[in-house]
């Protein structure tokens, strides 16, 4: 073997440890790995934000800050949760790892464009830090208008480009994924061999790709009207505040479903190879994940029932709202089919993924009663959307990314993890969560509205109760940071395939040489080729 050729089959971990090398990669694996880092810190930074909120929350009255803080922090949480971790987290991090190796392919189709979107992350994620600093922003998440172009007094101007600006970032991603999946396959690789990340993931691009330019055109608008009081959202300036909910919606439902999208993508993976089954219906199981990206886009007005919005559209929307849950329907269905009669073990990824099946599922039909009219009347804007939104994005995509993230360590980086810990994580991950949100669904039933630093004294309890499960889930958190480093020095090794899991990124070394493969591989056999059923 050549010195050249030796090379291209080192390790992508061992191609240079300066930090221009890192700075400068072109490699997918070492670029999901930048973006591994920069999205656990701005985890984490979410992460304090809510810990402000929960605490501030443990008594009736507003004693720990005041309600501008408050305020402040609830929307320091919600844009740097949605845009900075959420919507990048599986895609950015494991998407960019594995897809070109799921595919059998070298890298990802536009390097340089992979390479480039990380860095608008970065600046975007920049510009955010910098709007905190500065003071911080107080419109929520969702920048509603008018208020955010006509009366707060805080950094909205900031806040919006640098959402604006991790939106092209999201972009470039997707169009990589998309030229990826369609031109760079491997030999014998069809579209239904293809494992159902792959699919969840090339579903969540085509999302990516269409809608967040409307969502970067509606925050272009929010900042003019506020810079030049152009009326285009504020009706003292002849402008349309419905207007501002059409168009952030249109973008803001599709991109739950990039957040949920991809953890259905992990879950398919961890809950095939944990039963030692095949995805069962794998057909139906990817026509469902498109449907759900296009049916995705047609339900964004069941957010506005109460804002003003034609009767019957209210109606449409509640039906098409309906409608979607088939798809997701089926895919719990199939998951749960998929463990039937399966040898299944429960190491630590397959207990996050079950995690996530009946957080979704919760948060799932908690979703059919806000598409109802009628209920949702009552739960607008209530601590009840707030748990229901919290099963779907936090407790559904946060537990399918950290099985997602264990499942696929031993890949990463070559070395196990301890599994104890990894279980245990799980396990008060899935107790948190449940002991912080659950008791919400009561609270917004009772009445209880989002963003109130204050509220009645006989609804204490319940969020004591929440604030004390936040501290379990806090922790939960923080393990898998203290047990994954550690492994980095001190795991055992993993050997290529620990899981004896199917698919070609199990059939290339732990870590893969730079360019992933010795030779192009070749697909002889179905997607998820486990023994099969026994009886």
């Amino acid at each position: 073997m050549s010195a050249n050729a030796a090379a291209e089959y080192t390790s992508y971990l061992g191609g240079g440890d300066t930090l221009k090398s890192w700075l400068t990669t072109l490699d997918h694996k070492r670029i999901a790995v930048l973006y591994l880092i920069s999205i656990t810190l701005f985890f984490l930074i979410g992460g304090v934000a809510a810990a402000v909120i929960r605490l501030e929350l443990v008594t009736y009255a507003g004693d720990f800050v005041t309600a501008e803080t408050y305020n402040k922090t609830f929307s320091l949480h919600g844009i740097v949760m949605v845009w900075f971790f959420l919507i990048p987290s599986i895609p950015a991090t494991l998407g960019n790892f594995l897809i070109p190796l799921m595919v059998g392919a070298r890298d990802l189709a536009f390097p340089r464009l992979n390479l480039a979107s990380w860095y608008l992350y970065t600046v975007g994620g920049i510009f955010t830090i910098g709007m905190v600093i500065a003071g911080g922003v107080d419109t929520g998440w969702t920048f509603y208008t008018p208020f955010s172009t006509m009366f707060s007094n805080t950094y909205v101007v900031a806040a919006v480009i640098g959402v604006f600006i991790v939106g092209f970032s999201t972009i470039f991603t997707g169009i990589n994924f998309i030229v990826t999946i369609h031109k760079m396959r491997a030999p014998g690789l069809t579209w239904f061999r293809l494992p159902m990340f792959v699919w969840a993931n090339y579903a969540t691009s085509a999302i990516m790709v269409l809608a967040t330019p409307v969502l970067a055109m509606t925050l272009t608008l929010v900042a003019v009207e506020r810079i030049f009081q152009i009326g285009i959202f504020d009706p003292a300036l002849g402008g349309d505040p419905l207007l501002f909910q059409h168009l952030f919606w249109f973008y803001s439902h599709p991109a739950v479903y990039i957040m949920v999208l991809p953890a259905m993508g992990v879950a398919s993976e961890l809950i095939a190879c944990f039963s030692r089954n095949p995805i069962f219906g794998y057909r139906f199981m990817a026509y469902s994940v498109m449907a759900i990206a296009v049916l995705g886009f047609l339900v964004w007005g069941h957010h506005m029932f109460v804002s003003g919005q034609s009767v019957y559209a209210g109606m449409m929307f509640s039906l098409f709202s309906f409608v979607v849950a088939i798809p997701s329907a089926i895919k719990v269905f199939n998951w749960t089919a998929t463990l039937y009669k399966g040898s299944i073990s429960f190491e630590a990824p397959m207990l996050y993924a079950l995690g996530f099946v009946f957080l979704f599922m919760i948060g799932g039909l908690t979703g059919i009663v806000v598409a109802a009219l009628a209920l949702d009347v009552h739960l607008t804007d209530t601590y009840f959307v707030i748990a229901h939104f919290h099963y779907i994005m936090v407790g559904g995509s946060v537990m399918a990314y950290l099985g997602g993230i264990h499942f696929w360590w031993p890949k990463m980086t070559g070395k196990m993890y301890s599994e104890m810990w990894g279980r245990v994580a799980a396990v008060l991950i899935f107790v948190g969560f449940n002991v912080t949100f659950f008791p919400q669904f009561l609270l917004g039933y009772l009445g209880m509205p989002r963003r109130y630093h204050e509220y009645p004294e006989a609804l204490e309890v319940l969020n004591v109760i929440s604030s004390g499960g936040a501290v379990i889930l806090t922790l939960g958190y923080l393990l898998p940071l203290v047990y994954l480093l550690w492994s980095l020095r001190y795991g055992r090794i993993a050997g290529g395939n620990p899981w004896e899991a199917k698919g070609l990124e199990w059939q290339t070394s732990s870590p893969p040489a730079k360019h992933n493969f010795k030779e192009t591989p070749v697909v002889t056999e179905e997607a998820y080729a486990y023994s099969p059923y026994k009886v």
